[in-house]
């Protein structure tokens, strides 16, 4: 069983004189997905410019979700929780809902699930959803999003390579003014030529909807840029991710990132998502008290 001290905020660096091996670049991965170079990190709400998530089905129109997260990893060694994720929906057929996720420091512990549901102005607790669920309707799974651990897979690198495609977009979007974003980006080649990693990850679980993934690490910073999955060594999903990197507000730390976007297909379906977080919306290791990601909070959320 993975400890906190391997994939939590204690993980260290990789110094530049040793070798790396595939288990490292898995936990160095999950290290800046979770944003534990910072205290806390939000994308949060400012004015009417909001993160948004967009889904398309193969042959209908974009239905847009307008969301801000808050995650919150400032917790003292001798608690029990590790980190708490709030999201609030503010659009859609989710508008008005809150969740709060709390992981425990206890691998063996499942991650705890508050949700205010407005329409019955009440708190429930639900069981930890299952990794392969779509969060928020998306091609983007909760294994995706937040659940998958290192642990839960098996890594081989395939060698190092240069980036030489720009990531994926909504074609339909790319560049367009749209609600709560302002205008949308256009695709990114920031990281083209950029070094990275090929990390093979095939899952621990049995007939699972994915075999084993592929993905592409910056190897520098862990950020993975791209990653194709598999299953009877057929392409069958592909998400891309576009990230912006803070060495100022993240104390120097090259895994001091965030997200800029998100784009993801199901080859299956057809299904393609889009999360957008505009900059101004991003927020590092504010003031807030732990307080804030408690169900006090998810009280208070107006429809």
């Amino acid at each position: 069983m993975e400890s906190q001290a391997d994939t939590g905020r204690n993980l260290a660096y990789p110094s530049p004189d040793v070798e790396i091996d595939a288990a490292e670049v898995a936990k160095q991965v999950y290290f800046a997905n979770h944003f534990y170079a910072f205290d806390n990190f939000s994308i949060k709400r400012r004015g009417s410019t909001m993160s948004v998530l967009v889904n398309k089905s193969a042959s209908g129109s974009p239905i847009t979700t307008a969301v801000e997260r808050h995650l919150n990893n400032n917790y003292d060694e001798d608690d029990a929780i590790r980190s708490r994720d709030l999201a609030i929906f503010h659009s859609g057929n989710l508008r008005g809902t809150g969740m709060l996720i709390t992981e425990y420091k206890d691998e063996t512990k499942s991650q705890d699930y508050m949700v205010w549901l407005p329409r019955l102005r009440k708190i429930r607790r639900f069981a930890q959803p299952h990794q392969k669920d779509a969060w928020g309707g998306s091609v983007f799974t909760f294994g995706d999003v937040t659940l998958r651990k290192p642990g839960d897979e098996t890594h081989a690198l395939l060698g190092k390579k240069k980036m030489r495609t720009c990531l994926g977009m909504m074609d339909e979007l790319e560049g367009k003014m749209f609600r709560y974003t302002g205008r949308m980006p256009e695709r990114s080649c920031r990281h083209l030529d950029r070094v990275v990693y090929g990390l093979k990850s095939a899952t621990k679980s049995k007939n699972w909807w994915y075999d084993y993934r592929i993905s592409y690490v910056d190897t520098e910073s862990f950020a993975d840029y791209r990653t194709l999955y598999y299953k009877n060594d057929r392409l069958i999903k592909i998400i891309d991710r576009d990230w912006g990197l803070v060495n100022a507000e993240g104390e120097g730390d090259p895994r001091a990132l965030f997200w800029k976007y998100w784009y993801g297909i199901d080859l299956r379906t057809g299904q393609q998502s889009l999360a957008v977080i505009p900059r101004k919306v991003v927020d590092m290791n504010s003031e807030r008290q732990n307080s804030f990601w408690t169900e006090r909070t998810l009280r208070k959320i107006k429809r």
